[in-house]
């Protein structure tokens, strides 16, 4: 019998939100509060994918690297990825262990550092536009834009900042033993941070390239190769509005692709914050997925019994 699957997608900023000093015992404990929602997600029956942002957490791992810089070499910014997707994959492997054990559930879970595929030839590469890491003076910037050939920018009197491109996910390195894994029942954390991006270079080999991949594209590129059938993404609202943020926003309990494609052309989703998130659900549901639920970790609870949050389906 096929296995019911669910992926669900969520931001860096619920392991580290801004109000937090980023503490060790701070993420811990977010983490703990994140498995106990991902838990009710196991117990409506579906096995379990998760993938996690980590902007916040490489961000201060690129800070650290700046501070100790004449003692440790720093490493590049695919290998902070790859950092951050163990450390933070720890954090939530643990707590969702320990919420297993106490909900009596007899599950493994497995975190799975993913490297992702982008096209070398993507136009993003030509126009860098995350920015990334710490803030630098001018002269610092001018110094590591002639010794390390970075692209960076002055940001708004705050100082000089480092931006990256953000390619589209093409592949998924490890998508099958992804598969096997969550067929095979265990709950899977991969793709941490949009994964680490890698491009197939002229001799056919991967190789590693500083860049920001959208974590809910990769997300739902995942829910697509493993045949999920719910993707959740979490957000910081309840569900998705038209007209957002004025005296004429409302509020959206289902939508169609078709009238998802419609309100973005029409601008109703910047691409600075609910775009990218409907863009990857139009894909996963066009890619033959069922349905995606946005909605904020409050409401999660409520919108898997369809009393919060917005679906989106084919029809």
């Amino acid at each position: 019998m096929k296995r019911k699957i669910a992926l669900i997608a969520f931001g860096g900023n619920a392991i580290l939100p801004e109000n937090q000093r980023g503490l060790q015992e701070e993420q811990m404990r977010n983490a703990q509060k994140a498995a106990k929602l991902m838990i009710s997600i196991v117990r409506k029956g579906y096995e379990l994918i998760v993938v996690h942002g980590n902007g916040p957490q490489v961000g201060n791992l690129l800070i650290q690297m700046e501070e100790a810089v004449t003692k440790i070499p720093p490493f590049t910014l695919e290998v902070c990825d790859a950092m951050t997707e163990g450390s933070m994959g720890y954090m939530i492997e643990k707590a969702l262990l320990n919420e297993l054990r106490r909900a009596s559930i007899d599950k493994e879970v497995a975190t799975l550092i993913t490297q992702v595929v982008v096209d070398r030839h993507d136009p993003a590469f030509n126009h860098p536009t995350k920015p990334i890491g710490p803030f630098y003076t001018k002269y610092r910037a001018q110094s590591l834009m002639r010794s390390k050939k970075w692209t960076m920018i002055e940001d708004a009197g705050r100082g000089w900042r480092k931006v990256v491109p953000s390619p589209r996910p093409i592949d998924i390195v490890p998508k099958r033993i992804i598969r096997d894994l969550v067929n095979s029942g265990r709950i899977i954390i991969a793709a941490g941070g949009g994964g680490i991006p890698v491009i197939i270079n002229a001799n056919g080999l991967y190789q590693g390239v500083e860049a920001v991949i959208d974590k809910d594209f990769v997300a739902s590129l995942l829910a697509r190769e493993i045949k999920a059938e719910l993707f959740i993404i979490l957000t910081s609202i309840d569900r998705v509005y038209l007209n957002f943020g004025t005296p004429e926003q409302k509020p959206i309990e289902v939508m169609t692709i078709e009238e998802a494609k419609r309100y973005l052309e029409e601008g109703q989703f910047p691409p600075g914050s609910m775009g990218p998130k409907i863009q990857a659900a139009i894909e996963f549901i066009e890619g033959g997925g069922e349905e995606v639920l946005i909605t904020s970790a409050n409401y999660l609870r409520a919108a898997l019994i369809n009393r919060a949050g917005t679906r989106i389906r084919a029809s």
